[in-house]
């Protein structure tokens, strides 16, 4: 059967029994801001009545850059999920279901100029930070960036802190923003559940000012502070609150403002 927008798997990680990520072909027309999602998926079960099969769609950020030559998924599998209980058994050469018309709030255009960006992850919401880690204009618009990601067991944090290591060797990364572009990132990642060298779910450490003092830097500042958030609702929403909190308005892309939240988001 040929699916429709297909494109072909062309690499596949499993990380944890929880998680994995995966590259495809990059449509020759797909032009796409870094920090953007897009609908892929794979075709449902026949219909038992009628026999015919309905695409399964669901919502990724696109974890490569704008620039990449191929699309990079970070996805989380749900053993009883109605896509990802399939979508994490695909292996190089099989075909996905991408429809090509990206969309998204975690995007600089967005945000008004700041000094200091912040990315606040938990789980698979990291994916969209992978894109714009490795988006020059990231580093050119901002003199620092804090990426906060929490997860439940360390093993979880793994894909980040990878790419985030992977950046120093990156030679056309480099090459393009500048020798040592890397410095700029303050990564600070914690876990929930499992021991690790820094516990606690990131707005509790920010609430007690533990955060702050560890990244050696004052609390979010309208004049100086920009900030993303990618995670489950829950921490969505608490997230937001803290921030109205501390004087920042929620943007868009009519709207630039200090901080902007994805709402489409499987954790």
């Amino acid at each position: 059967m040929v699916l429709p927008d297909a494109q072909t798997v062309t690499f596949v990680k499993h990380w944890t029994d929880r998680l994995f990520s995966f590259r495809v072909t990059r449509p020759a027309s797909l032009r796409f801001r870094s920090g953007e999602f897009v609908m892929i998926g794979l075709m449902g079960d026949p219909d038992p009545k009628t026999g015919k099969q309905k695409p399964l769609l669901r919502a990724y950020s696109i974890a490569s850059p704008s620039w990449d030559e191929e699309l990079e998924f970070y996805s989380i599998k749900v053993q009883d999920g109605p896509l990802t209980s399939k979508l994490q058994h695909i292996k190089v050469g099989d075909e996905v279901i991408l429809r090509p018309k990206p969309v998204g709030t975690l995007v600089h255009d967005a945000l008004l100029p700041g000094k200091r960006i912040w990315f606040f992850a938990t789980g698979t919401g990291f994916a969209p930070f992978a894109s714009l880690l490795r988006e020059p204009q990231t580093y050119e618009d901002y003199d620092e960036i804090i990426i906060t990601h929490t997860c439940r067991e360390a093993g979880e944090l793994t894909y980040g802190a990878e790419l985030i290591e992977s950046l120093k060797t990156d030679e056309l990364l480099n090459e393009v923003i500048g020798e040592g572009f890397w410095k700029k990132i303050k990564y600070y990642p914690t876990t929930t559940r499992e021991e690790s060298p820094k516990m606690g779910r990131i707005t509790d450490l920010m609430r007690s000012g533990e955060a702050f003092a560890d990244l050696g830097v004052a609390p979010l500042n309208p004049e100086t502070d920009r900030a993303m958030i990618c995670g489950n609702l829950a921490f969505n929403l608490e997230l937001k609150q803290m921030f109205e909190d501390y004087g920042l308005e929620e943007g868009a892309n009519s709207d630039p403002k200090h901080y902007v939240v994805e709402k489409a988001f499987l954790d």
